[in-house]
C-alpha cells in the first residue's frame, strides 16, 4: 500500500512537469519565437551590451549550480541529494519563471538576456529557500517546492518592484526581494515541523564535506560581483563590482574576527557562510554607495551573520519550532534586511523602503507556510540527511 502511494505521488509530480513542458511548447511567444527584445544586426551598441550581460548570466549560472550546489554538500551523507536537488530546482525555476511571466499579460520577451537573468535571480531565491529544509525533503518534494516557490516569488517581485505601490524602493542586487524573501519563505516552510522529525538522525558534517562546501562558497564569492552588476546601467558596472568585492572583503574579515572571539576557535561553517553576508547586504545599494561604505556594510553583515549562527539561530528555531539546516536566516535573512535598511538612507522614500521590507518578510513567511502544507502531501523522506533510499 505504501509503495503504491509513493508511486502515485511520483506520477503526480511527473504529470505536473509534463504539463509545464507542454504549456511552454504551445505558448505563442515561444512557438513564434518572440524576438522583439533582440537588437537589430546593425545595432552594435545593443549587441555589445547583450553580449556582456550574457557573460554575467553564465557567471550567475555557475553560482546557482556549482556555488549553491557545493555549498549545500556540507551534510556528510547527503551529497548526492543536495547536488541533484540543486539541478532539479534550477531546471524547473528558469523555464517556469519565464512561463508564468509570459502568461501574466505584461510585455515580457522570452528571448531576452534581461529576462533570462531575472529568471536566474528567481532560481537563486529558490535555492536559498531550499536551504532551510535541506535534508528533510525527498526528491519529489524538492520539485513541488520549486513549482510552489516561483509563482510566490513572482507575486512578491511584482508587488515590490513592478506594481507602482513601492515606487522608489531600492534593491538593485536583491538584498530584500531575492535573499530575504527566499530566507523567510524557507523559515515559513520549516515552521512547526520539529516534532515531525523528532528522534530522526540529525545533520552531520566532516572535514571532506566541509571542504567541498568551501569550494561552493568561494565560487559564490568570485562571481558575486556579476550577480549584483548583471542588470545595472553600463556606467554603473565598475562601481557596483568594486563595491561588491569590498563588501565581501569586509564580511570575510569580520567573520574571522567574530568567529574566533565568540567561539574561541575558528568555525569553518562561519567562514563558508557568513563570509558571503557582505554580498547579500550590499545588494540594495551596490550601485549607489562608495567602496568605503561598502566595506563597512560588509563588516556589519559579516558580524551579524556570525552572531546569528552562534546565538540567534537556536532562538529562532525554538520560536518557529523548526530546523533551518543551512542557516539561511543567518546568511540571507538578517543580512538581506540589513541591506534593505541601508537603502533607507538613499532611497528618498524611507517609509516605503521599510514597508517594502516588512511586506516581503510577511509574504515570504505566509507563502512558505502554505507551501509547507502542500509539500507535506507528497510523502516524507525515508532517512533524513541521507542519500539512503533514493540513490544507489
Amino acid at each position: 500500500m505504501s509503495k503504491n502511494r509513493t508511486n502515485n505521488k511520483s506520477m503526480l509530480v511527473a504529470i505536473l512537469l509534463i504539463t509545464v513542458i507542454i504549456a511552454m511548447g504551445f505558448l505563442p511567444s515561444l512557438s513564434h519565437n518572440n524576438y522583439d527584445a533582440i537588437p537589430e544586426p546593425g545595432d552594435a551598441q545593443g549587441n555589445i551590451y547583450d553580449s556582456l550581460k550574457y557573460e554575467k548570466s553564465i557567471h550567475v549560472l555557475a553560482m546557482l549550480l556549482v556555488g549553491f550546489g557545493f555549498l549545500m554538500v556540507f551534510v556528510r551523507k547527503h551529497g548526492f541529494s543536495s547536488i541533484t536537488a540543486t539541478f532539479l530546482a534550477v531546471s524547473i525555476a528558469l523555464p517556469l519563471y519565464m512561463l508564468v511571466k509570459t502568461m501574466s499579460g505584461e510585455h515580457f520577451s522570452i528571448v531576452s538576456i534581461d529576462s533570462f537573468i531575472l529568471a536566474e535571480f528567481a532560481a537563486a531565491s529558490l535555492l536559498i529557500a531550499m536551504g532551510a529544509p535541506l535534508g528533510r525533503l525527498n526528491m519529489n518534494q524538492y520539485i513541488v517546492l520549486a513549482m510552489a516557490f516561483i509563482p510566490a516569488y513572482i507575486v512578491n517581485e511584482w508587488i515590490i518592484l513592478e506594481s507602482g505601490f513601492f515606487t522608489g524602493f531600492i534593491d538593485v542586487g536583491g538584498s530584500v526581494v531575492i535573499h530575504a524573501f527566499g530566507a523567510y519563505f524557507g523559515l515559513g516552510l520549516v515552521s512547526n515541523t520539529l516534532d515531525k522529525f523528532k528522534g530522526q538522525p540529525e545533520a552531520d558534517n566532516d572535514a571532506v564535506s566541509d571542504q567541498f562546501s568551501l569550494i561552493g562558497s568561494m565560487i559564490l564569492w568570485i562571481f558575486w560581483p556579476s550577480f549584483t552588476s548583471a542588470l545595472v546601467a553600463p556606467n554603473e558596472v565598475v562601481i557596483t563590482a568594486i563595491n561588491t568585492v569590498f563588501a565581501l572583503c569586509g564580511a570575510t574579515l569580520a567573520t574571522y574576527v567574530f568567529s574566533k572571539l565568540l567561539r574561541g576557535k575558528i568555525e569553518i561553517a562561519d567562514i563558508a557562510n557568513a563570509a558571503l553576508a557582505g554580498g547579500v547586504a550590499i545588494g540594495s545599494v551596490c550601485n549607489t554607495t562608495t567602496p568605503g561604505y561598502a566595506m563597512l556594510i560588509g563588516v556589519a553583515a559579516g558580524a551579524l551573520s556570525t552572531v546569528g549562527y552562534v546565538f540567534i539561530a537556536p532562538k529562532v528555531e525554538a520560536m518557529i519550532k523548526g530546523t533551518d539546516t543551512c542557516g539561511v536566516h543567518n546568511l540571507h535573512g538578517m543580512p538581506g534586511i540589513l541591506g534593505g535598511i541601508f537603502g533607507v538612507f538613499i532611497s528618498g522614500t524611507p517609509t516605503l523602503q521599510l514597508l517594502g521590507i516588512v511586506v516581503t518578510v510577511v509574504l515570504g513567511l505566509v507563502f512558505g507556510k502554505v507551501a509547507g502544507v502542500v509539500i507535506g502531501l507528497f510523502g516524507q523522506k525515508m532517512v533524513p540527511y541521507s542519500d539512503e533510499g533514493e540513490f544507489h
